[in-house]
């Protein structure tokens, strides 16, 4: 080995934010998540897509500790996954989450949502958390709703609101579990946009979702997943002009070209 690459496999490897290593997950007889291997470097946008019951969504709970494994390993940032306790909701933190429900505290307002846990967790002091908050809101595009309630706003405008919380707490990354799918179509581009800003801006970004035109754009890499196991992964125009496994051929097949 040259001096330059062993220079350059350094700077890898603290580079790495996200890293999951023979990672299994079982619930009850079925294997959720087989043997999955995963590294994600700072700054990158991972896209996972597979089809229903592939496992995506258990991977990217487990990266939270949602979902606990059977077995491997995840670090965050060369720290293992803590089990339990304030450590657990310190990574919580530094572990943002956008999920398919927009999960807001209905009897608080937009707000009060994003300042929620920037006062409880991060112990930020009202008055810059109230700051903070309006201009997140503004830069998702719904600062003028800031004093609404969540079921005041339509959708797209509750989960640009939950992106913003997540923001809020500076997340050394943004998990998305299929943060589209419970919008009305005319309402799915709005939170996409958000996505797509905060890729150009350098968000490291896990996000699972059936957006192939999300997928091509914003991703980095596409991982592809299929009975638990990541079947494929490559870069977005590789893999959708080029898949190399039956099974992303099969699955490309029937979403592109219905």
């Amino acid at each position: 080995m040259t001096e330059v690459s062993v220079a350059k496999d350094a700077v890898a490897a603290t580079d790495d934010l996200v890293v999951l290593k023979s990672v299994n997950k079982h619930f009850g007889a079925l294997h959720v998540l087989q043997d999955i291997d995963l590294t994600i470097a700072k700054g990158e946008v991972v896209v996972v897509i597979g089809p229903s019951g592939s496992g995506k969504s258990t991977l990217c709970r487990t990266i939270n500790r949602l979902e606990t494994i059977d077995s491997g390993d995840i670090t965050i940032d060369g720290k293992p996954l803590p089990a339990e306790g304030k450590a657990l909701a310190r990574l919580r933190a530094d572990v943002g989450m956008v999920f398919q429900s927009f999960n807001l505290f209905a009897h608080k307002t937009v707000l009060e949502n994003v300042m929620l846990g920037q006062i409880k967790v991060r112990k930020t002091d009202k008055a810059k958390a109230e700051e903070k908050a309006r201009a997140l809101l503004d830069r998702v595009g719904v600062g003028t709703q800031a004093d609404k309630y969540p079921a005041q706003l339509s959708g797209g405008q509750q989960q640009r609101v939950a992106i913003a919380r997540a923001l809020a707490m500076d997340p050394k990354v943004m998990l998305f579990d299929e943060p589209t799918s419970a919008l009305d179509p005319e309402m799915i581009n709005e939170v996409l946009e958000v996505m797509q800003q905060l890729a150009r801006d350098g968000m490291t970004m896990i996000v699972v979702t059936h957006e192939m035109g999300f997928a091509r754009s914003a991703a980095n890499r596409v991982v592809f997943m299929a009975d638990g196991r990541i079947v494929e992964e490559a870069v977005p125009d590789q893999f959708f002009s080029n898949p190399r496994s039956d099974r992303a051929k099969d699955f490309l097949s029937k979403i592109l070209h219905h």
